[in-house]
């Protein structure tokens, strides 16, 4: 597969992935570039893993980061895709409070409620 062939794998597995709702990036930019080409397209679209897996393992490392907005981000993109409901992505933050502290889940709590919020909005607005 040439570079060409690949950022377009990639730009097609980011909208997937983040179920539309990150832009893809415009091509010129190499960190954005690489991202697209390798982590994109190379990691992302291996079968080993289920989506879902990839995504909870993500949601471990990003939590045990401390970065709530990305947490936020991911949360809602697994709910949009199906792969998570709410009850699991409240339920992830029981086991985030006791292998990555307390003030790591504490710190999820608004982001994920928030994420919740805005997809059951979306979703009873597209019914």
């Amino acid at each position: 597969m040439n570079d060409e062939e690949r950022r377009a794998l990639g730009e097609e597995k980011i909208k997937d992935v983040y179920a539309g709702d990150v832009v893809v990036p415009p091509e010129g930019y190499a960190f954005t570039d690489i991202m697209l080409k390798q982590l994109f397209a190379e990691l992302w679209t291996r079968e080993t893993l289920s989506m879902r897996d990839k995504r909870i393992l993500l949601l471990g490392i990003i939590a045990e980061k401390g970065e709530p907005t990305t947490f936020k981000i991911q949360i809602k993109a697994s709910l949009k895709r199906g792969e998570i409901n709410p009850a699991e992505a409240r339920e992830f933050l029981l086991f985030i409070a006791q292998y990555a502290g307390y003030p790591r889940a504490a710190s999820m709590l608004g982001p994920v409620e928030q994420a919740i919020a805005e997809f059951e909005k979306e979703t009873a607005d597209a019914s």
